[in-house]
């Protein structure tokens, strides 16, 4: 570290110390902080939940649940040799939900007083009852289990306690690493970290108190030649819901290289002939395939058309139609959601309605099975679980960004399950005579019904005979969704599985983000339309 980069370090260091960096000051102010607030978990909070649930069911609530949430945030940017910035911000208050004459109504603040919360509780209840005038029919919840208890991410090492000096340095030490590559010419990396800490009460009699974390580090390596620039991002390292332990395994430094490497690669690399291939997808590309075609059009919401307005609606509608019908693929697609995989972003111990989430498949064997729910959304598909001998549940998904906002139905984790057999990426390229292998997600596009799209990625080698041959570049791929899953033949065991995934995925109005996991395995798909986007009229 030169002398330079110390003193700019401890200047950051004692200037968020003061409060001047993120809305109050961190690292030696959170124990100014917690002093001036009482822990997430803390008897103070319980009593404070008793008092909103007590004035909203007193206000004429049947239902009301509060949520009180700290969350703080923290992210680092580098770029070659110099730091750019350090992000660190933290965030306290509640929300009140409560229904009342069959419609919601929500209201929160940051002012943790008994007065405050009560009154906020009564104002929950009145936006409910004015929105009662309007609703055309009214909310009924599935029924759940009372909860009580507390979860936290399976993390060893808690990211906020780990020195600035020593995530920079790292990332540092990872650009020099990258730009030892002859045509490396320029790194830009960074970390990024979340903590929230939750406490959920319902008048159901739930109590739950949840402590999650999150982690991402990335890099973007550009090489550069002749007026041609091409860039390979580090997306096979994905963001995980795992403390500071998961920065250093995923050994950043040593794999910056390899990242360069084929960035310089790609300079030379030959342009893409357009035409029909078979497409082996790597899991760090196929996540977010699955992402867009599969896991957005199965929201129950945008399948009712409640996310015309902003998100778009989905081809997998209505669902009196689509369930145990639609055939969305071959017979080896099997996608199933759950908030329960080990590391994944979406993983919790229960959802902010206090449900404690279940695995559930959402499609078997290529044919539509489930959407993703809340206990209001369940109750909506009460004739297919009972056709199905089912009880009517819901599976968990509902989730608000910050206690300001009020909780409604966003993605789990969902993933592609393994095959049977033990087959590895290797052996499928090996069984591919003509065709493309993608590793890593890129840019992509796809219409507001999720049925037509067109997807790039970060690396492309052409295959030949069951042999990798050379790199591609200005590849994309064009699909419609059920005829692109109709094509897979060919998916990957377990030892093949990945986690890949995305820190913020926007939905609602006003919008939020959610974190979500994507696991999935090797695959190939079958006669699939590729594009070339380097090409000019």
């Amino acid at each position: 570290m030169t002398n330079s980069r110390r003193d700019f370090i401890k200047t950051v260091s004692v200037v968020a110390a003061t409060g001047a960096i993120g809305t109050r000051g961190l690292g030696s102010v959170d124990r100014l902080f917690a002093a001036a607030q009482p822990s997430v978990g803390d008897p103070t909070y319980r009593e404070l939940t008793q008092v909103a649930l007590d004035a909203a069911r007193a206000a004429g609530a049947s239902y009301s649940d509060i949520r009180i949430s700290a969350r703080r945030s923290q992210g680092v940017r580098t770029r070659e040799n110099q730091l750019q910035g350090i992000n660190d911000s933290d965030t306290l208050g509640f929300g009140i939900r409560a229904l009342a004459n069959g419609a919601w109504g929500f209201a929160a603040s940051n002012i943790l007083t008994k007065d405050v919360v009560a009154q906020v509780a009564r104002d929950a209840v009145a936006i409910a009852k004015a929105n009662s005038t309007v609703q055309l029919k009214p909310i009924i919840l599935a029924p759940t289990s009372v909860a009580t208890g507390e979860w936290k991410s399976p993390i060893k090492i808690d990211p906020f306690d780990v020195p600035i000096g020593e995530k920079v340095d790292l990332l540092l030490a990872a650009n020099a690493a990258a730009m030892k590559v002859n045509g490396a010419r320029f790194v830009t990396s960074n970390m990024f970290f979340l903590r929230e800490e939750k406490t959920l009460a319902t008048s159901d009699g739930t109590f739950v108190v949840q402590t999650i974390y999150r982690a991402q580090p990335s890099m973007n390596v550009t090489a550069a030649a002749k007026g041609d620039f091409q860039s390979r991002q580090s997306n096979d390292v994905a963001p995980m819901g795992l403390g500071y332990e998961y920065i250093t395994d995923v050994n950043f430094v040593g794999r910056a290289p390899q990242w360069a490497n084929e960035a310089v690669e790609k300079l030379s690399a030959k342009s893409v002939d357009v035409g029909r291939y078979d497409l082996v997808l790597h899991p760090t590309h196929l996540w977010l395939t699955i992402h867009e075609s599969v896991a957005h059009p199965t929201e129950l919401d945008r399948a009712e058309g409640f996310e015309a307005n902003y998100a778009g609606t989905s081809f997998v509608a209505p669902p009196e139609k689509m369930l145990g019908k639609l055939k969305f693929g071959s017979k080896l697609m099997n996608i199933r959601g759950d908030r329960t995989q080990h590391g994944s972003l979406s993983a919790i111990g229960w959802d902010d309605e206090g449900v404690k989430p279940d695995e559930f498949m959402i499609i078997k064997e290529g044919v539509l099975q489930d959407y993703q729910t809340t206990r209001e959304q369940a109750m909506q598909l009460d004739w297919w679980y009972k056709s199905q001998g089912r009880p009517t549940r819901s599976h968990g998904c509902s989730y608000a960004q910050s206690w300001q906002d009020v909780q409604f139905q966003r993605m789990p984790n969902v993933s592609l399950l393994p095959g049977d057999k033990d087959i590895s990426y290797e052996d499928i390229i090996a069984a591919t005579d003509r065709g493309i292998a993608i590793i890593g997600d890129g840019s992509f596009s796809i219409d507001q019904q999720r049925y037509n799209a067109q997807f790039g990625g970060q690396v492309f080698y052409e295959i030949k005979g069951g042999k990798i041959v050379g790199m591609l570049k200005d590849v994309a791929y064009q699909m419609r969704t059920p005829d692109f899953w109709g094509s897979l033949d060919m998916i990957g065991g377990e030892k093949s599985y990945f986690l890949g995934g995305a820190f913020s995925d926007g939905k609602g109005q006003p919008s939020q983000a959610n974190a979500i996991s994507h696991g999935c395995v090797p695959s190939r798909f079958r006669n699939i339309n590729v594009i070339n986007t380097g090409r000019k009229a």
